[in-house]
């Protein structure tokens, strides 16, 4: 009996060379959507290192004078300065991304021209608040 039992068990699992395979990004054709959530969850990650900069820019502050010469150096300088808008550009497209999510979350947006509408809104306005965002900070530095 019980070794009936296990034959059966064993006739239901299949090899690994007969499993179906599970659709994968080389078989779907890429949408604008999917690229947003790969990029949404990439400027997450962009957002926490640039953090991270905040956070030592914050201790250079704390820790005097000197510390702070070496930070606000490295701040001006081309590097820090591409670093920075980076930074604004990935914390207003990610900021976008939510917006787009929370919209769905509240149940709007599922048609197809207001998916494409706000896929469209999130790839152009993060664009749009670094440039205006840019253009405040030379007006205030000149």
């Amino acid at each position: 009996m019980a070794h009936d039992r296990q034959a059966k068990q064993t006739a239901h699992i299949m090899d690994a060379s007969q499993r179906p395979l599970s659709p994968h990004i080389q078989i779907y054709r890429w949408t604008l959507t999917m690229a947003l959530s790969i990029l949404h969850r990439a400027t997450g990650l962009a957002l926490y290192a640039g953090t991270l900069l905040f956070v030592a820019w914050l201790v250079a502050v704390a820790l005097g004078e000197t510390h702070y010469v070496r930070a606000q150096m490295l701040a001006h300088s081309w590097y820090g300065v591409v670093i920075l808008l980076l930074y604004v550009w990935a914390l207003f497209h990610h900021m976008c991304g939510g917006i787009r999510h929370f919209i769905w979350d509240m149940g709007y947006g599922f048609k197809l021209r207001h998916v494409e509408w706000l896929a469209w809104f999130s790839v152009f306005m993060p664009f749009v608040l670094t440039a205006c965002v840019c253009y405040l900070a030379m007006m205030r530095g000149s």
